[in-house]
């Protein structure tokens, strides 16, 4: 029996379901964009255990943490599923296979499928479901990739085909006394109100210039924001250089914070200022208000969705500002675009502080 409900659920609910594995390896950004979908899991199959296929972090992260995750199995690195993490031990994936015992049900929201549906068939589980590229094998209920499509959007519509419909499109993430204690030991109390700035991205072309994001720390701290610098250890020299051209005491955090320890820090922010990465959407998930910086593409697929506490600056460049050749990802054959070029800068450049500043004030102005 199926609905036609574009959110789901759009295909049958499986009967006796004790157990879910659901495999999702990958960045922090990536982890946000399946909490709705795993919280329909949740409601659909309130009995079953929620197993999540992750990373070594993912499990540090949902120690202790309310949410519709039972507990985390460590995947094993992997081509195409995960990167080890530095001094992470060597794992099998037999191993992990054996471990990863009586599943029911086995979702796949890691990507096209063409490394990961091959893993998800190899648990046994009584029904598979997921994402199918062309390059890819099927499971036994799959949803085809397309590329641009909301990642929020597109997981949801993954677990409606297992009869879990939506329960909402906004990820949320707990925050826990735990993550606070750690956020106020590190931070001390706020004499002002605090706005965060996050000028790092894995990707060197969703990075707006530093210059421009010292250019806004300095004028909201001129209007009265204790403002912070985050990044991470690989991000200290980015950050030294937003905390320098600034010209004023703005304070960095690079690695002084567990993930857990960030979220705190993030829900006590009046805003969180940012490219489009891991800690935009986290900041947005423990409820921040947010200006994310953007380019067009990653914003059809990424960028949060609601107005009243987010605004979504973009760029509209699709050619290298290097070579010139048009980045779009080539999805049909007809595009000119193939996706990829060797040069790595910035296509956000573009992106005037003015527009920047403008958000930020509109959101930090009390209505």
């Amino acid at each position: 029996m199926t609905t036609p409900s574009v959110l789901g659920p759009t295909g049958g609910r499986v009967d006796d379901v004790r157990r879910i594995a659901v495999l999702r390896a990958n960045a922090l950004g990536d982890f946000i964009f399946v909490l709705p979908a795993l919280d329909a899991l949740r409601a659909a199959y309130p009995a079953a255990e929620i197993v999540l296929l992750g990373a070594p972090w993912h499990a540090k992260l949902w120690r202790d943490r309310p949410g519709p995750v039972d507990r985390v199995l460590v995947v094993p690195p992997a081509p195409g599923i995960r990167a080890p993490e530095p001094g992470e031990p060597e794992s099998s994936i037999d191993d992990f296979l054996a471990a990863a015992t009586g599943v029911d049900l086995a979702v796949q929201i890691h990507g096209g499928g063409a490394n990961s549906n091959p893993l998800i068939s190899r648990l046994g589980a009584r029904v598979t479901v997921g994402l199918r590229a062309d390059d890819a094998p099927p499971l036994d209920r799959w949803l085809r990739y397309v590329y641009y499509q909301h990642e929020v959007i597109r997981y949801l519509e993954v677990v409606g085909l297992v009869g879990a419909p939506a329960t909402t499109i906004t990820p949320t993430l707990a925050v826990t006394d735990a993550d606070r204690a750690e956020a106020a030991q590190v931070l001390g109390p706020a004499d002002r109100q605090r706005v965060a700035l996050h000028p790092g991205a894995s990707d060197t072309r969703r990075r707006w210039p530093a210059e421009r994001f010292a250019e806004v720390a300095r004028e909201l701290h001129d209007d009265g924001y204790e403002v912070l610098v985050t990044g991470t250890p690989a991000e200290q020299e980015l950050v030294d250089r937003v905390v320098a051209a600034a010209g004023a005491p703005v304070r960095p955090q690079v690695g002084t914070l567990s993930l857990g320890g960030l979220a705190a820090c993030y829900a006590d922010c009046a805003l969180v200022i940012s490219n489009d990465t891991g800690p935009l959407h986290l900041a947005a998930a423990v409820g921040a208000p947010t200006v994310g910086i953007f380019w067009v593409g990653n914003l059809i697929n990424t960028a949060n969705p609601l107005r009243v506490r987010h605004r979504p600056i973009c760029s509209w460049t699709v050619h290298c500002p290097v070579c010139g050749v048009d980045c779009t990802p080539g999805i049909y054959p007809h595009r000119p675009g193939d996706g990829e070029c060797p040069h790595q800068d910035s296509f956000v450049t573009d992106v005037p502080v003015a527009e920047v500043r403008e958000a930020a004030r509109e959101l930090l102005t009390p209505r």
